[in-house]
Order: structure tokens, then sequence, then C-alpha cells
């Protein structure tokens, strides 16, 4: 296939799928124009951190957390809501690393998770027919015809939206809220269950005992107690928004490093090692600038479609999206056309069969990706998969379907030889009362009581860290049983 070459644009030459249509071109040009002005959200060296970290995980070596709502609201952008979600990551990762004995790489889906793919465009509320809600960057969530409409000035709050999150991140953990020495002070929320409380208790007596004994025999220097890397990420939906942030920057690890990025043809094949050399060819690269990490959905990761022609040529470490309706074949062109040269970690599958049909697919695309010589990460999405509406019609996740994916995830990946590296979740730091099931019991009846979501169910603090210490217990449980261990790949 004949190359072709790549910029920050060429997407739109490509058909596109959960696109918006505005009525003001000329506002959205003005939008573009001011995003385009405005500096870089996240730094090269960030990426690059966080592209090493993901590598790591890739050969087995770490574990990836990702979680955070489905859809942000500008309104989350407050110091109580940004800490809850923060401090619940840093109590499950404490967790999974006493479980997996490994480092844990965080990523929130924070500080750019506003825009949501819809199922359809329209949608019934009392009896009229209007837009349905996108996301906060795209139009307003009250069931009127003209709050609903698109509204190109939410790209530019969009972005002050993500930055004031982003500043407040980075003082918080810069100002100890991810010290070591006092995981107690992360709070347990509205956690009540005594048999949760009991273990991260425990677990956190175990942390403050070998800090003590590090402090005794005068090791404890290491900055590493006291903070912690926090990566930001959100489904790169919006091309025209992350357009605008996209920008040519010099690798931060020197010109070799552009040696590795290369962007390939649409359809090439890895074995070929084709693809057009970066842009510049002098050591940089274009990097998307308004996360560390950015996903394509399920719903737009056409093989000839813009998400992935943009996805190509971005340096960024990036996740697919990848359901039943994926065949091993395609799911291996897919990898040779965004990661042409194998570059360890690059790329994030992030599988959501469901409970039910994840022993049908799963095996055949690990198979698939092995034989492809490609090694990615490997991340089980227990959420997208396990939707389903209750006799009232409401939107909920039930418990045990999202362990049972991650447990069954967990067992094929070993049988296979391969490592799952991590598992991307939909939570909050909220008392809310959104997906039935876990510790508290919580059922379909109660769901009224604090449902919160302005698009799917997460769990909440309860549930999420009950289901850190399930996952944990099931690494323990396999580390116990001889065999392979969680290293094995």
């Amino acid at each position: 296939m004949t190359s072709e070459s790549w910029s920050p644009k060429s997407w739109t030459t490509k058909p596109i799928n959960q696109d918006v249509t505005y009525s003001d071109k000329e506002s959205v040009q003005s939008a573009l124009q001011k995003l385009s002005k405005l500096p870089p959200l996240v730094t090269t060296h960030e990426i690059a951190n966080l592209k090493r970290s993901l590598r790591n995980v890739a050969l087995g070596k770490a574990f990836v957390l990702q979680g955070g709502d489905c859809a942000e609201l500008f309104d989350y952008c407050n110091q109580d809501m940004i800490e809850a979600k923060v401090k619940l990551l840093l109590q499950m990762s404490l967790v999974l690393i006493w479980g997996a004995n490994m480092p844990v790489v965080r990523i929130a889906r924070i500080a750019g998770q506003f825009a949501k793919p819809r199922s359809s465009p329209m949608e019934t509320i009392n009896g009229q027919t209007i837009p349905s809600f996108r996301g906060d960057n795209i139009n307003g969530f009250d069931p009127t015809a003209e709050s609903r409409r698109p509204d190109p000035s939410r790209l530019v709050s969009a972005y002050f939206h993500s930055a004031a999150t982003l500043n407040y991140l980075r003082a918080s953990l810069s100002s100890g809220l991810a010290d070591l020495h006092s995981p107690l002070d992360w709070g347990l929320g509205h956690v009540i269950t005594p048999s949760i409380k009991e273990k991260y208790e425990r677990i956190v007596t175990r942390v403050k005992d070998a800090l003590r004994f590090m402090q005794t025999v005068g090791i404890d220097t290491d900055r590493g107690v006291e903070t912690v890397d926090v990566f930001t990420s959100h489904e790169g939906l919006l091309l025209e928004y992350e357009t605008c942030l996209t920008r040519l920057l010099k690798d931060p690890t020197g010109p070799s490093s552009s040696v590795q990025h290369t962007i390939p043809a649409v359809g090439a094949g890895a074995s070929s090692g084709s693809g057009v050399p970066s842009a510049s060819g002098s050591g940089k690269s274009y990097y998307a600038t308004s996360s560390h990490f950015l996903w394509i959905g399920d719903r737009t990761r056409q093989l000839s479609g813009a998400h992935v022609e943009f996805f190509r040529g971005i340096a960024n470490p990036i996740g697919i999206k990848i359901g039943p309706s994926m065949t091993p074949v395609d799911l291996v062109t897919l990898l040779n056309t965004v990661n042409p040269t194998k570059e360890i970690g690059k790329v994030t599958l992030i599988s959501r069969y469901g409970a039910a049909n994840i022993a049908s697919h799963l095996p055949g695309h690990i198979a698939a990706v092995r034989e492809s010589g490609h090694i990615p990460v490997w991340q089980c999405d227990p959420m997208h998969g396990n939707t389903r509406s209750t006799p009232g019609g409401v939107k909920t996740r039930r418990f045990e379907d999202i362990l049972s994916e991650l447990r069954q995830a967990l067992e094929i990946h070993r049988a296979q030889r391969s490592f799952l590296g991590g598992m991307h979740l939909e939570l909050t730091g909220e008392a809310v009362t959104e997906c039935v099931g876990g510790a508290g019991g919580l059922t379909e009846e109660g769901l009224s009581e604090r449902y919160e979501t302005f698009c799917d169910p997460r769990l909440n603090e309860k549930q999420a860290l009950e289901l850190a210490f399930l996952v944990a217990g099931f690494y323990r449980e396999m580390e116990e049983e001889g065999g392979e261990g969680v290293n094995s790949i």
C-alpha cells in the first residue's frame, strides 16, 4: 500500500464517527484558534515517564490502575471531588501493590474526560425529541433544545477546567497528599464495611512498620515515599480539540527517541518496517498535549476512520478499546497501523467483552497479538460490557459481573502465558448508588438513593476498594498456587 503522509489535520480527509455538528461555524473557528495558542496541558517529560512505566507493564513488571468518572462535568473541578478521586486511586493502588507485589502505575480518568460517544444522536425526554447529552465540552445536560445545542465555547471551557484540575492535582501531590507516611490520612470516606476497613488498616500498619524500619537504619530519604505520579487520561473523541493541542515538540530522551517513532502507512504490516519518518527527523515528534494518555473508543476504531488516522501519528502512549466485534485479523492490522515499529507498551489494549463473552473472544485476541510480535499492555475494562437496565429503565452494573470479568481475564491470560497488566474502571470517590451488589448489598431498589451519574454507572468508594482487595487476592492466590506466577508472559 502506498504510504500516506501524516499531519495533525490529516484525519479530516477520513470518514468520522461520533462527529459534532455546530451551527455557528465562525464561533467554532474562534474557539479553535484560541485553543491553538494556549500552552500544553502536559509536558513531554511526563509523557515519556508514562511510556517508560507502561513498557514495564507490558513486560509484566508493573500493573496499571486506571479509573475515574464516566463523564467528567465542569462542576467536578473542585477541591473535594478531585481529592476524593485521587485518594481512592491511592488507596486502591496500595492494596494492589500489596496483592500483586509489584509497582502500580496510576492513571486517572480526569482533567479532560468530558466528551462521551452515544449510541444515538437524539433522545426523547418527556415526549420531546432533543439531541443527546454528549458531554460538558459539547452541550448541556438540561433536557431542553437550547441546552443540548452544541456550543463551541465549551471547548475552551474544557481546556481551562482541565488546567485547573491539573494544577490542583499537581500541587496536592507535591504537597504530600500521597505521602506513604500517612496513608490513613487518605480517609475511607463512607466505607463502613468492617472487613474492608480492617484489611486496609492491616496493610497500612505493615507499610508504617516498613517505613519506621527504613528510618531507623537511615535509608528513609527517598522522595518516592512522599509522592507518586498520577497521570491523566481521556478518550480522544473530539479531534478538533485534540488537534489544537497537538504540538511538534522535542523528544525528552533526545534525538535517538525519534527513531522509535515513525508514522506508518495506513494498513501497513509491521513486518515490512515501512513508515513515514517523523515530521522533523531531528529529534521532534507530534505530542497530544491535552493529556498524558488518550484512547480510541470501541465506536471509533475503524481502520480507515478519522480517529485511527489521528492516533497513528502521535507519540503519546495510546489505548484502544476492543470488544466482541473486533476480529483477531482486524486487531493485528490496527496494531500494525498505529505501532508499526512494535514499540513495547506503546499501545494498551483495553478489553471490554462482558462477563458472558470474555471466554469466547479474549483467547483468540491474545493468540493473534502474540503471533504478530506486538507486546502491548493488556488491560481489562470490566465495566462497559456489563451495563444493563433495570425493569424501570435505570442503567446499572452488577458488582458480581464486574468481578467475574476481571477474574476470568486473569485466568485466561495466565492460561495463555500472557500478562494482564491492569484494570480500567469507572469509579468515583463519592457515596453514589449506581452499581448494584458488593459487600454493602446495594439492590436495584436502592439505586435512587444517590444515583448521580450523567452517563454510565460508576463504582462508589466502598465497591472500588472492595474490588481492589478481591483482585489483590486473586494475585495472591496465583502466587501461592506456584506455577508460572504473575510475572510470566
